[in-house]
């Protein structure tokens, strides 16, 4: 900024654009409120089902989501726009008052070429005409207008340099669309910028060369501005994706020895985490540089981090994504490449890679694994990230066509040919998973334990860990359709679970957000089943030989066993609440009664209740046998954890978006309290806590007959709440209700001796044939 520039300067059109922005901020804040309150309320309450469900709910969602980022980048741009006019016109006025009071001092200030000036005298007083007055000053007062001036243009300088880099980082944040930052004023938006390039500066210096206050100064940046969009994106664009990989590794090369490893070791993973967050917000900016990280960071994945390491990229940015939501573009390209890679590393699947060896760096510092296999981290990346987790899964690992040893029975007659495996299908039933340890020296889980989390995100369409809300999309055909893959694997190898069985927490709560779907396949052949069960989205069709099979071997494990339950017992009540609300929602026969209707509807709910508390009962049952009731404290500890359903905005509903206490996706609708179902669960873990009183409706289910009795005064409970919930009490039904759990605890114990014992069981069959 030079001293003509900012003495002259016209504000007209930078006034104007001020206030155009405001206007556009105001109309914007109008209409994200009229989307949110206006649209999005309206397609809640839509009787919509289906495709139809998914499709339209989601785009008014998205839209929602514009609105509200497009408002608040709005106003960011505004606030810089505002704040950066306003300081200009306080320097412009600093200007003009010093250059009016060095005249009063006989001094002129005189622009050069160049944008520089000097500062001269007027009359210098040894020279000055007889009779002339020349105010008093001298050299002293000229240096210190030089000094006040340049002071004034360099800090004009820097508000304006700062202004427009802000202005044009945050529009360039979204390619298409807005990205939502938000800033209150333009120093906030330059704060950022300034710590991204000092931090980044600190990360690209070599390892021995990173003093301990550097590196708590780097830990400590990343972990207070990881969020930060600016930061974010700024801090990645100077680091570079090549910078990025020698940075983690060889902060982490076992063949150096560093200072600063020797004593900030212990720091190494907050740094970490602290990484992968801000990586993770980067990744969502479509800044021309972020666009070249995010392609190179693809292709360097499959080389060598540098010519002394085998390390490959991969290997290095999987353990930076452990945290944080990656955007969903970006780990769909990378994931595809690290398909490639593990083809080629692997021979199609034909064996294993990625086993750790000696002098590995140590690339993961949270404990659970070393990091060496890239799959690892990349699975924890997929569970924050549900689009992109079923994207993923989906896609395809081997064709029928290429070279690999995966056949199966194609024609029925015995003789086997060439298979096509789908990412889930190779990565949950067939990998070659390297063997690995934690920190404590014990063999690791944590590579099929972060598989499961991904596929808990895939399926359910929220990341892991997460319940459902509101506001999460009613299941669509590539969830459900991964679900039934699931179900179906686990059913035809139950040692993929049983040999795992740490990974019942997520497949459990799986199973709970598909208890609609779980119903139906229970209750087949029932005619208007989609009444009686109905589901929003798209349904996973598994049969019922699968699913007995399936809900027996969750059973076997304490956290699969409660998901199943309190999914169960939270669903069949939803739903009873919802038929004693919609009485002809389902019509069992048009010559009944409305009451016997009613009656019938409940009853067939309460029997598919009693089936799947049956199913899993006796999963429970045959594991005290192998056990010898060990396990009982952890099953109980763990239908106690699933006391945070009570109370919260949701639980697992049923399914459809008509009654207007219940949303999408099969869940309760925000701000809906009090539900039936939340008296269920209190009672169930309640129950599981006060187990030996013997005063509870939920008693111990260490052996068939307290599941039993348990399963059948719950089931009374939930219809006796849900009617009077609905305004619609009914005894006669109550009354009916533990005879028809009763019923379906029977064909149970049925299906348990077919599908599990005997000849319904895949395995048996096969081994007969053999």
């Amino acid at each position: 900024m030079d001293l003509e520039t900012l003495r002259f300067a016209k504000f007209g059109q930078l006034d104007a654009a001020v206030t155009d922005w405001s206007t556009m901020v105001a109309n914007l804040a109008t209409l994200a409120e009229d989307a949110r309150d206006g649209l999005k309320a309206k397609a809640a309450k839509a009787d919509w089902s289906g495709e139809n469900a998914n499709v339209t709910r989601g785009f008014v969602d998205k839209t929602v989501r514009e609105f509200d980022d497009a408002h608040k980048q709005a106003k960011s741009l505004w606030n810089i726009l505002k704040d950066t006019r306003g300081e200009l016109k306080t320097y412009q006025g600093q200007l003009n008052d010093a250059l009016e009071r060095g005249l009063k001092k006989n001094l002129t200030v005189t622009t050069t070429g160049g944008g520089g000036f000097t500062v001269t005298m007027n009359i210098h007083p040894d020279r000055a005409a007889k009779g002339t007055t020349v105010p008093d000053h001298g050299q002293s007062d000229v240096t210190a207008l030089r000094d006040e001036l340049q002071k004034i243009l360099d800090k004009a300088t820097e508000s304006d340099h700062t202004g427009s880099v802000a202005l044009k980082a945050l529009s360039d944040q979204a390619d298409l669309g807005f990205a939502g930052a938000d800033y209150k004023d333009r120093d906030t938006a330059a704060h950022a910028i300034k710590q991204a390039d000092d931090l980044s500066a600190l990360a690209k210096k070599n390892p021995e060369d990173l003093t301990v206050k550097e590196f708590d100064r780097l830990n400590a940046g990343l972990g207070k501005m990881a969020g930060d969009e600016l930061f974010a994106a700024r801090f990645a664009e100077k680091l570079g994706a090549q910078g990025t990989l020698d940075f983690w590794a060889g902060l982490n090369d076992p063949r150096l020895a560093y200072d600063i490893g020797r004593e900030r070791v212990d720091h190494y993973d907050e740094l970490q985490k602290n990484l992968s967050l801000t990586l993770a917000t980067a990744s969502h900016s479509d800044t021309q540089g972020m666009t070249n990280w995010k392609r190179d960071m693809v292709e360097l994945g499959s080389q060598p981090v540098s010519k002394t390491s085998g390390t490959l990229g991969f290997q290095v940015m999987s353990n930076l994504m452990r945290w944080g939501n990656y955007d969903n573009k970006f780990l769909d390209d990378y994931g595809n490449e690290l398909i490639k890679t593990e083809k080629k590393f692997t021979d199609n699947g034909r064996h294993g890679a990625w086993t750790p060896m000696g002098m590995d760096p140590l690339l993961n510092r949270t404990g659970s694994d070393s990091g060496s296999d890239p799959m690892t981290g990349f699975m924890r990346a997929l569970s924050n990230s549900p689009d992109a987790a079923t994207e993923f899964f989906s896609d395809t690992f081997v064709t029928k066509d290429e070279d690999h040893d995966f056949k199966e029975d194609t024609d029925g007659d015995g003789k086997k040919g060439m298979r096509e495996l789908s990412n889930f299908d190779y990565l949950f039933g067939e990998r070659d998973w390297p063997d690995d340890q934690d920190d404590k020296g014990d063999k690791s889980i944590a590579g099929r334990n972060n598989m499961a989390l991904a596929l808990e995100a895939a399926t359910t369409g929220h990341p892991a860990g997460e319940m459902p809300t509101a506001d999460t999309p009613a299941h669509n055909a590539e969830q459900a359709a991964l679900t039934k893959s699931l179900i179906e694997a686990i059913s035809e190898k139950p040692a993929l679970l049983s040999e795992h069985s740490y990974m019942s927490d997520s497949i459990g709560q799986i199973a709970a957000e598909y208890m609609p779907d779980i119903h139906r396949s229970l209750n087949a052949n029932q005619e208007g089943e989609e009444r009686l069960f109905p589901i929003a989205g798209s349904r996973a069709a598994v049969d019922e030989v699968d699913t007995s099979r399936f809900l027996y071997q969750l059973g076997q494990n304490p956290e699969g066993y409660a998901a199943v339950s309190a999914g169960q017992h939270s669903y069949t009540t939803h739903l009873m609440e919802y038929h004693f609300r919609n009485p002809d929602a389902f019509i069992t026969d048009p010559g009944f009664s409305h009451n016997d209707n009613l009656k019938q509807t409940i009853e067939l709910t309460a029997e598919v209740a009693g089936e799947i508390q049956g199913t899993i009962g006796a999963g429970r049952s045959y594991e005290a046998e192998v056990e010898g009731g060990a396990k009982d404290a952890e099953y109980n500890k763990a239908i106690e954890a699933t006391s945070t359903w009570v109370g919260s905005a949701v639980g697992i509903g049923i399914g459809i978006g008509t009654a207007p206490m219940l949303g999408p996706g099969g869940v309760v609708a925000g701000g809906v309290a009090g539900t039936a179902a939340d008296t269920i669960i209190g009672a169930l873990t309640e129950g599981a806590m006060k187990d030996s009183s013997g005063e509870v409706i939920y008693r111990n289910g260490q052996d068939m007959d307290a599941t039993k009795v348990s399963t059948y005064e719950l089931v009374e409970t939930a219809a006796k709440t849900a009617g009077e919930k609905a305004g619609n009490p009914s005894p006669n039904i109550v009354a009916s209700v533990a005879s028809a759990a009763e019923k379906g605890f029977t064909s149970a114990g049925a299906n348990t001796h077919s599908y599990i014992d005997g000849e319904g069981n895949p395995a048996k069959l096969e081994e007969k044939s053999k």
